[in-house]
């Protein structure tokens, strides 16, 4: 199985930690940036969340 392999199988079976810790990398980043992006960082947060695993817990 190859590191790739691995990786995703990790993320199947943990998909609401990813997506938790999707969550939070967002927050810092938003606060970092003053807001200034929080649009851009919802979207990209959200479609970073829907393609991670097969039961996403953040729509």
């Amino acid at each position: 199985m190859s590191f790739l392999d691995k990786a995703k199988d990790f993320i199947d079976k943990h998909d609401e930690q990813v997506d938790k810790a999707l969550e939070k990398v967002g927050e810092q980043i938003d606060d970092r940036t003053g807001g200034k992006y929080s649009t851009h960082i919802d979207k990209a947060v959200n479609e970073a969340q829907r393609r991670t695993g097969d039961g996403d817990t953040h729509p």
